[in-house]
C-alpha cells in the first residue's frame, strides 16, 4: 500500500466514523479494532497505530475547521476540507 492509498483510507475511514455515533464510540473505546472492522486490513496493532494516528489527526483538522466557522470555509482548503 503506497502513501497516497493510505492517504484515501484514512479520509474514507474518518468519514465513516464522523456520520455515525456508534462508531465514533467504538473508535474512542478501541481505535486499533475500529479501522481493522472497517478497512478489513489485518496488520499488526504497530502497524495498525499509524493509521489510527493518522485517522485522529485528520479528525482533529476537520473539527478545528469545524469550531472555526467562517473563518474555517475560509480555511478549509488549507486543513484539508472540501465544503
Amino acid at each position: 500500500m503506497d502513501i497516497s492509498e493510505i492517504k484515501t483510507q484514512i479520509e474514507e475511514t474518518v468519514k465513516k466514523i464522523q456520520s455515525d455515533e456508534g462508531l465514533m464510540e467504538e473508535f474512542k473505546k478501541d481505535p486499533i479494532k475500529t479501522v481493522e472492522k472497517l478497512t478489513g486490513v489485518d496488520l499488526p496493532d504497530d502497524q495498525l497505530k499509524k493509521v489510527v494516528d493518522g485517522i485522529k489527526a485528520k479528525m482533529t483538522l476537520d473539527d478545528i475547521g469545524d469550531k472555526l466557522g467562517g473563518i474555517g470555509d475560509a480555511l478549509g482548503g488549507l486543513l484539508g476540507k472540501k465544503k
